[in-house]
């Protein structure tokens, strides 16, 4: 905008990446198979929307740290080194990051140190001191006075809902206030003290209604408020959204331009924003947002120059033989394994029933390309199979909790017809995202889900393993769980705020490692607990 005389319009480009979880390199470190998604490529994108762009904002809008076998090494093995996510990210030069839900899995200090090493402001306004009601971190928002005297407001905001995922004790002494209430207060400063001329909210949340009707699109929990936000906080010109690993550009609710940019560094999203000073004021004229995806762009060498020493360090570590297994524990059809009994299944739940002490389990596979255990087990195929940061709990829960649970759990099939052929996933597990982390499997119980039957009543039979007999709804069990669901995360309320008999601070991937390790070879059973008919 250099040069625009006052009567003239001028550009800027608003560039934003959310949900990146790690991901650098352009490969899946499950099989080095390429990937059209990272950092690296990232970087490409962006300087090529800077050459194009006179003016651009560049904001990250979260979960940048935790998600890769790079993250986690660095955060359980080498902390003491530089944090890579953050010399990559320096080198990208943005103008903020939000900080997201998953920021928190390696504990506060490690993600304090990590602001530490940012060469730019993380943003959170609604993450607050209890002490003082102030924003823990510091920094709500940031200020970019671009040509002509143009000033850009980014406020940053994070999902309220953490408390119910995160470990208590990574989160000690913050306050998560409602990321609506905190909008009015801070919008109202950057317009009213600070007199920007363009307010752009970037929320680590995403959409609880769908954007043309306003009818809920999931429970009303507080996790995603991106409409409210919309819809309810005067001031906001533009809303950038994430968390929920969408594609949204050009879409408006009431008047607030939403865009969301995906995930994994697959692309790059670019809001173009036409401004007009009139009567010595900034008005916005148009605004047109699209998104740039990263694939067949060629990826960055400096990137790739800078984690090189710790990624080798990673690929050795990875592939270091940790045991055997005898037998087959592969998974050839992700979408059969959640229909019936299957070893790895099995095996993951036995292992969280050694470390929890307990006779019940449940756990979920994660993702679809999750690739089970053949042969010689590595660190890469522990991690490949459990790719999340979670801790194991033991909760005290009642039969009629493991009921609803399981219900719960049933509602993630939709069949129309009968026959397993006609089998389908419900498609609030498949949008906004793919949510088959949600789908559970137990051990220690006996089970069948009818999908042929209303949801809400599938399970016809339910009895626990060790006695063969009938759940008591009004017994109690302890019952074996990742942190995340037993904190009622993935809509399953009923295990919130219950007894926790036993918690192991440690990452259940670190649990499968050492379970493993310990035995050399493990073996691949299979005592069909469990099925799903129609």
């Amino acid at each position: 905008m250099s040069n625009i005389p006052h009567h003239e319009s001028g550009k800027l480009a608003i560039l934003h990446t959310s949900d990146i979880h790690g991901t650098v390199l352009p490969y899946r470190y499950a099989d080095q198979m390429p990937i059209e998604a990272g950092i690296a490529k990232i970087s490409t994108a962006i300087k090529q929307l800077r050459r194009q762009y006179e003016e651009t904002i560049y904001v990250d809008n979260g979960d940048l740290l935790q998600g890769t076998p790079l993250t986690y090494y660095h955060a359980r093995m080498k902390s003491s080194l530089p944090n890579p996510l953050i010399a990559c990210m320096n080198l990208l030069q943005p103008d903020a990051a939000v900080v997201g839900n998953h920021e928190f899995n390696y504990g506060i200090t490690y993600l304090r140190q990590a602001m530490k090493e940012s060469k730019f402001p993380w943003l959170s306004a609604n993450l607050l001191d209890e002490t003082n009601g102030e924003p823990i971190f510091g920094v709500p928002y940031m200020i970019k006075e671009l040509s002509a005297g143009l000033k850009v407001g980014v406020l940053g905001l994070t999902t309220s809902y953490i408390p119910n995922w995160e470990l208590p004790q990574h989160i000690v002494g913050i306050d998560f206030e409602c990321v609506v209430r905190a909008a009015q207060r801070w919008v109202k400063v950057l317009r009213e003290e600070e007199h920007v001329d363009l307010v752009v909210v970037s929320y680590h949340g995403g959409l609880e209604r769908d954007m043309n009707s306003g009818e809920l699109t999931e429970p009303d929990t507080g996790e995603n408020e991106g409409y409210k936000l919309a819809a309810e906080v005067q001031g906001i010109d533009i809303l950038l959204t994430g968390h929920q690993h969408r594609v949204i550009v050009n879409e408006r609710i009431q008047g607030v331009v939403i865009a969301q940019p995906g995930s994994h560094g697959q692309g790059v999203g670019c809001i173009e924003v036409q401004m007009e000073r009139v009567d010595e004021k900034w008005i916005v004229r148009a605004v047109c947002s699209k998104w740039i995806e990263v694939a067949g762009m060629t990826p960055d060498k400096h990137i790739i120059d800078q984690v090189a020493p710790i990624e080798a360090e990673v690929q050795v570590w990875l592939d270091q033989s940790i045991g055997q297994v005898e037998g087959d524990m592969t998974v050839t059809d992700a979408g059969q394994v959640r229909l019936s009994d299957h070893p790895l299944i099995e095996f993951i739940n036995r292992v969280q029933m050694e470390y929890g002490q307990t006779t019940i389990s449940n756990t979920a596979l994660f993702d679809d390309t999750a690739p089970g255990f053949v042969g010689r087990i590595t660190m890469r195929q522990v991690l490949a199979n459990y790719i999340y940061a979670n801790t194991l709990k033991v909760i005290r829960v009642t039969g009629q909790d493991i009921w609803d649970a399981l219900e719960q759990t049933a509602s993630y099939f939709d069949c129309t017809e009968q026959g397993s052929e006609h089998i389908r996933i419900n498609e609030a597990y498949l949008y906004p995202k793919p949510q088959h982390y949600n789908y559970d499997m137990w051990e220690g119980i006996e089970y069948e889900i009818d999908i042929s039957r209303a949801v809400g009543e599938r399970i016809t039979k339910l009895l626990v393993s060790s006695s063969g007999q009938q759940i008591d709804v009004h017994g109690t069990y302890d019952v074996a769980m990742n942190h995340y669901r037993a904190a009622g995360g993935g809509n399953y309320a009923m295990f919130a705020n219950k007894l926790t008999v036993l918690d192991v601070p440690t990452d259940i991937a670190e649990l499968i490692a050492d379970y493993i390790m310990q035995r050399g070879t493990i073996y691949s059973t299979l005592n069909h607990n469990w099925r799903v008919v129609t």
